[in-house]
């Protein structure tokens, strides 16, 4: 295998271990034994732990070797470590934190974009809507939900706002598997009213539209997660 497939799956293998906890904080990482582990050369076993610790996951220091480090180290909104945490849909206790920044970021960048949106990006989020209309399958409605979702964080043309959108849009992910993402005219409509709103320039009207839509993505979550069913998911 090339050295930078080796790379990827050494790296993606170990920080998602990590993640979930299966390595705990503070175990020591041996670099012989993780090359054994993973059939990869010592270049490669460093070059991962590097990665591993710009993203606050591990930690070197002299004498001390290479250790898992707590989580108030992690870097939270680092793309990788998000990832890693939605690859694994049972972490209610995260999905709720990410509903609650959600419902901090998201109606404030409906507001913004609804005073600094251009031509097109009122475009992506029209046609964002009109394929949530006409979805017919699962994947069809996570595609135009993603694609709404990032195009209000896009349209607020705030650079903070939209590197967010990796956060945004797992935190989806995961829901729409919870919910089996049933899409419904409400669901649609309540989508229609935040792209009206920023249509319009009405920062405060798109605002609360965007809290409305939050909301009822959250109650959706919730009664998925205490239904039967959703104590199968």
């Amino acid at each position: 295998m090339a050295e930078g497939g080796a790379f990827d799956r050494m790296l993606n293998s170990l920080g998602r271990s990590i993640v979930l906890g299966t390595v705990e904080s503070g175990a020591a990482l041996d670099p012989v034994a993780l090359g054994e582990q993973f059939g990869v050369s010592r270049t490669v076993v460093r070059e991962v732990l590097r990665a591993l610790g710009s993203k606050g996951l591990v930690d070197a220091r002299p004498r001390r070797g290479t250790t898992v480090s707590t989580r108030s180290r992690w870097q939270m909104l680092d793309g990788d470590v998000l990832r890693w945490r939605f690859s694994h849909s049972a972490d209610v206790r995260f999905l709720d934190q990410v509903f609650d920044l959600r419902q901090a970021v998201e109606p404030l960048a409906a507001r913004r974009a609804a005073t600094e949106h251009v031509d097109a990006d009122l475009a992506v989020l029209t046609e964002a809507l009109r394929a949530m209309q006409s979805a017919t399958s699962t994947e069809e409605h996570i595609v135009a939900d993603l694609s709404f979702h990032r195009g209000v964080l896009q349209a607020a043309h705030n650079e903070l706002l939209e590197s967010l959108g990796p956060l945004v849009e797992g935190g989806l992910r995961v829901r729409d598997r919870i919910v089996h993402a049933a899409i419904t005219a409400d669901a649609v409509q309540e989508h229609s009213v935040v792209v009206a709103a920023i249509g319009r320039r009405d920062g405060a009207a798109a605002e609360v539209a965007m809290r409305a839509l939050l909301s009822r993505s959250a109650a959706d979550v919730t009664r998925a997660m205490t239904s039967p069913a959703g104590e199968q998911v």
